[in-house]
């Protein structure tokens, strides 16, 4: 089952369970690939579903950070509960050290040694934790690990 199928499935499973919340947030998310398929000119793969999914956890993630700095609590767990939905429908995200054994790997494959060398390892680390790690993470460890 694809997970286009897999978010229509569970779209109605929340409408007769009369999930408001989880109904929302999916729908949000269907609309988003919709969108960028219309963008592209033809349909998502799993990949840029995933894709899709990944930029609306960082998106909610922020907002919701935002929110709790400005004193907006109610705000923020909406956007939390948001982001509790998408993240179900991730790859199982990749501990610490894990993504550090990948970052090693990669920095031993394309022989980097500094800094300089970032753009040729970011590339490569991301394609490897598609999905399972969030960038920003990624970046941190791949910077201590040639600084």
């Amino acid at each position: 089952m694809s997970l286009k199928d897999q978010l229509t499935a569970d779209m109605k499973e929340a409408m007769k369970a009369k999930q408001t919340e989880r109904l929302g947030t999916i729908r949000q998310l269907r609309s988003a690939i919709k969108n960028k398929e219309i963008d592209l000119g033809k349909e998502l793969d799993d990949d840029a579903v995933i894709a899709v999914i990944g930029t609306l956890v960082k998106q909610r993630r922020e907002a919701a950070q935002m929110y709790r700095e400005n004193d907006r609590p109610e705000l923020a767990d909406k956007e939390e509960s948001e982001l509790a939905v998408l993240q179900g429908y991730l790859p199982a995200q990749l501990g610490e050290e894990e993504i550090r054994q990948i970052v090693s790997e990669v920095i031993a494959a394309v022989g980097a040694t500094s800094l300089k060398d970032l753009g040729k390892v970011m590339p490569q680390v991301m394609a490897r934790t598609k999905g399972a790690a969030e960038g920003k993470l990624v970046n941190q460890l791949v910077r201590e690990q040639l600084g």
